[in-house]
This record gives C-alpha cells, structure tokens and sequence, in this order.
C-alpha cells in the first residue's frame, strides 16, 4: 500500500486535576472539512487541532511533524508551537 495523506481533527477535554483527555480523533475527506469541523468545536472543547500528515500504515510510518491546518484552546504538547 502507498503512502496516503489524512485529515484528522482531535479535540480534548478536561481530565484529572490540570490534565488533557483526548477524545476520539475525527477523520476528514478533506483539508478544508478537518478545518471546518475544528473551528465548529473550538466554542465547545478546551481545544482543538486539525492537522494533516502522510502514513504509510503497512509500514508503520508516519510524519513527525503533522501540518497544523487550525488549532485552538489548550492541547497535548505534541501541538504546540
């Protein structure tokens, strides 16, 4: 199987005392879909990141450094700048 790129919104919300849970990460057709979608549940999460990243999932590889497309709120350390 080749190499794919997708689009992935993942929001959290609170967890225990000053934590992030992530919740289950929203897979997207589209760059402008994952947007779309992460901007609606910025108002609604304690964050929010759309990213899009190339995998190649029967090797197991996929990018280091995702391409943040929005990011809002608080997220885990991997999202931030």
């Amino acid at each position: 199987m080749a190499s794919e790129t997708i689009h992935v919104v993942q929001a959290f919300i609170a967890g225990r005392g000053q934590a992030l849970k992530s919740e289950q990460p929203i897979k997207c057709a589209s760059a402008a879909e994952a947007q779309r979608r992460a901007e609606r549940l910025s108002d609604l999460r304690l964050g929010v990141v759309a990213f899009t990243m190339t995998v190649d999932a029967e090797l197991g590889d996929y990018d280091e450094k995702p391409t943040i497309l929005f990011k809002s709120g608080r997220m885990s350390p991997q999202f931030e700048d």
